[in-house]
């Protein structure tokens, strides 16, 4: 007999202190970008151990901000992985520029050094002193901007920058990563949407550092639902360069010369400017008193995480049929998502997942790819990496609140499947 429980893939952790936190907004008559939005900021600042950290509408403007930030420009390229959500790709369109996607490494689930350095040596060439793609025009086809682009222009096929995903919380490899990067002269912008908490050292050092120090020029983080601590919606970036930290201020609300805090604060009459073309990218004070109050749990919730995950990969990792998480022992992942990977190709990846729907049991299928959904088909990439973790891979119900009752059953269900 199938048991009638529901367990999700994921629940906030919310408790009276975020009720309580948004009743106190709504009372000071200030619900858009304000005091809250600055001490949101300086408080996430000090948690990752950066100088600066900006609050915008979401990881997706993040990125688009920090992309502008380091200098990408319309018919540009950024290298990037497929194997994210589709923002990450999609935030580099935003710019005008394209990504070029760069295969997985199978276990991380995260962007292939080897493979970068492999396509920036060989697929490359160099002129006016910076690096060009050899295959600019394939990627200048369906909804991509550098159709509309001048293939003349100075501009066009230049790669710019380096955007690695730590996905599902696990921690891309920086070291290699910044190496080549630096051997190459270009930009690191890192896509922390899901690691929040997570932490990262270097071999040499063995000093760890919270994702978000950061571990490159910005590291951008998504505060959704789905992610380790929200505001409803949101995002923060994170970086050490004040000139940057500057123009993310301006881009976010409408370019604005003086905040709408300052302006107020004051005892004299401010008129303000409006410095460059803007965007609407802020938080409200609503969201950053939440992100106040989940700040403060975040190692609570990290902590926890952990613990559900190490339940899992105890009870999997000597299953024949699947394969638990690698995590680099110089990497510490939030596990915002547990990804079981199906490692028997007689297993179907929707049987599996039909089977816990049968039992109660929510999951999601494997990380998606952005070149296998429409507005990047138009694109042929060779990235078989990615796509057998899309197609092989189950995401299992993680959370804080998730009692032992419920890790119990899931152990227990996913054990019973093909026995």
């Amino acid at each position: 007999m199938l048991k009638s429980r529901k367990i999700p893939i994921t629940k906030p952790s919310f408790n009276e202190k975020e009720e309580l936190a948004v009743v106190e907004v709504l009372r000071s008559g200030w619900s858009t970008q304000g005091p809250k939005v600055a001490e949101f900021e300086k408080r996430f600042a000090e948690k990752v151990g950066s100088k600066y950290a900006c609050a915008v509408s979401s990881c997706t403007t993040a990125m688009h901000l920090g992309l502008l930030a380091v200098g990408v420009k319309p018919g540009n390229l950024v290298l990037t992985v497929s194997h994210s959500f589709i923002a990450t790709a999609n935030s580099i369109r935003h710019t005008g520029a394209e990504p070029i996607f760069v295969d997985i490494n199978p276990n991380s689930y995260n962007l292939c050094s080897e493979k970068l350095e492999r396509i920036l040596n060989t697929d490359t060439f160099e002129k006016n002193n910076a690096l060009y793609y050899k295959h600019t025009e394939r990627l200048s086809v369906g909804e991509s901007p550098l159709i509309y682009m001048n293939k003349d222009h100075n501009e066009y096929g230049k790669i710019a920058a380096i955007m690695p995903v730590h996905q599902a919380g696990m921690p891309a490899d920086m070291e290699s990563i910044n190496t080549i990067a630096k051997k190459y002269n270009l930009p690191v912008i890192e896509d922390a949407a899901c690691a929040a908490g997570s932490d990262i050292t270097s071999e040499k050092s063995l000093t760890m550092k919270k994702i978000g120090a950061p571990h490159s020029e910005l590291a951008c983080f998504s505060l959704h639902p789905r992610k380790v601590i929200n505001t409803g919606d949101g995002g923060m970036i994170t970086t050490n360069n004040e000139e940057a930290d500057k123009l993310f201020r301006l881009y976010r609300q409408h370019g604005m010369g003086i905040s709408d805090l300052l302006r107020h604060g004051s005892n004299k009459v401010i008129c303000e400017d409006y410095l460059l073309t803007g965007y609407n990218y802020r938080m409200t004070d609503i969201q950053a008193s939440i992100g106040i109050e989940q700040l403060a749990k975040l190692d609570k919730i990290v902590e926890s995480r952990r613990s559900v995950a190490k339940q899992y990969k105890d009870a999997f990792e000597n299953i024949e049929w699947c394969k638990t998480p690698y995590e680099n022992p110089y990497y510490r992942s939030c596990y915002q998502s547990y990804i079981l990977k199906l490692s028997d190709d007689r297993i179907s990846q929707l049987e599996f997942m039909q089977y816990l729907v049968d039992h109660g049991i929510a999951s999601k299928r494997g990380v998606m790819n952005a070149h296998q959904e429409n507005p990047y088909l138009d694109q042929k990439w060779n990235l078989p990496n990615s796509e057998e973790a899309r197609d092989r891979a189950v995401l299992l119900p993680l959370y804080p609140s998730m009692d032992q009752e419920d890790i119990e059953y899931v152990i227990d269900t996913v054990k019973r499947f093909k026995s």
